[in-house]
């Protein structure tokens, strides 16, 4: 017996669509991450990218627990002196619902150069319409 490595050329990826509406943020982002890191492949490899596609419509329309509206803040600082800004969660669902979900599945990958390349698989939607019909996704209910 020898254990079986997978070789980059050998990946196959798939494309996903998942409709956000209704569904819980964390536990949404928490499913989102592992299909684009593979996990749900038995050819999954940590040190390699073989996840998937994944097309996420309705992002405006994700719900969240608690008081987390209010009390959730998103930071960013533009690297001057007193430069720190924040956004409450309502209002980031309100200007930009896609970056919301984006920073939740974010979070939840790799902090190298494998996590960034395995965002870039993610694409979000905040209605129902999106441009990848030639990719023919498959409908995944989570």
């Amino acid at each position: 017996m020898k254990t079986y490595a997978v070789r980059a050329s050998e990946i196959e990826r798939e494309w996903f669509v998942v409709d956000a509406e209704g569904k819980t943020l964390g536990r949404l982002a928490s499913e989102i991450a592992k299909i684009l890191k593979g996990k749900h492949k038995p050819i999954y490899s940590p040190h390699l990218d073989v996840g998937d596609f994944v097309i996420v419509i309705n992002a405006e329309k994700v719900r969240v627990t608690g008081r987390k509206l209010d009390q959730k803040f998103y930071y960013r600082h533009s690297g001057y002196p007193g430069g720190l800004k924040s956004i409450s969660l309502r209002d980031q669902l309100a200007r930009h619902p896609t970056r919301v979900l984006k920073a939740a599945v974010r979070g939840m990958l790799p902090k190298n150069r494998l996590g960034r390349r395995m965002i870039k698989k993610l694409k979000i939607y905040a209605g129902k319409e999106h441009p990848h019909q030639a990719q023919q996704p498959k409908e995944l209910v989570l």
